[in-house]
C-alpha cells in the first residue's frame, strides 16, 4: 500500500486520484482558517512558489476536529486562503484526521509515521512529507514551521 492507493475529494468536490501524484514530492497538511498556526499558510505558499516547478506539490485538508477552527464551507475556506494568503496549491475537501470518520489517507500516514504522542493527529498543521516513490519520509508537528523543513524539501527533490 502506498498514497498512490488512495482518492479523495477536491474542494469542488471532484474525486482525486493521489496516483497523479506520483513522481512528485507532497507535504499533506490538515490546515485550519481559525488556528494559531493559520498564518503557516504564508510559509506554506512560499515553499510552494520555490519548489512546485521543481516537482513539489501541497496538499492541504482542512480538518474541524481541533476547536472548531475550519467552520466554513470548502469554497469559503478557498476564498479566505486565496485572499488572505495568495494559496496556489492544491485544497481538498474537509476530512476528519483522528476517530472513527477519519479519512483512510490519514489512517495510512500515520500508520506510516507516529507522531512524538503516538500516532494520532494532535493538532492542525501537522505536516507529513512524502518522497516521489510515494514513501512517507517524515511527520512534522504543529509547531514545525514551514520555513524549517525547506531544507528536508530541497533534499527530496
Amino acid at each position: 500500500m502506498s498514497i498512490y492507493d488512495f482518492k479523495v475529494k477536491d474542494a469542488k468536490g471532484n474525486e482525486v486520484d493521489l496516483a497523479d501524484y506520483k513522481g512528485k514530492v507532497l507535504l499533506v497538511v490538515n490546515t485550519a482558517t481559525g488556528c494559531g498556526f493559520t498564518p503557516q499558510y504564508e510559509g506554506l505558499q512560499d515553499l510552494y512558489e520555490e519548489f512546485g516547478e521543481d516537482g513539489f506539490e501541497i496538499l492541504d485538508f482542512p480538518c474541524n476536529q481541533f476547536g472548531h477552527q475550519a467552520p466554513g464551507t470548502e469554497e469559503e475556506i478557498v476564498d479566505f486562503c486565496q485572499s488572505r494568503y495568495g494559496v496556489t496549491f492544491k485544497q481538498f475537501a474537509k476530512i476528519e484526521v483522528n476517530g472513527a470518520n477519519e479519512s483512510p489517507l490519514y489512517t495510512y500516514l500515520k500508520s506510516e509515521k507516529k507522531g512524538v504522542f503516538g500516532s494520532n493527529i494532535k493538532w492542525n498543521f501537522t505536516k507529513f512529507l512524502i518522497d516521489r516513490e510515494g514513501k512517507v519520509i517524515d511527520r512534522y508537528a504543529p509547531t514545525v514551521t514551514p520555513e524549517k523543513i525547506k531544507k528536508d524539501v530541497k533534499e527530496l527533490l
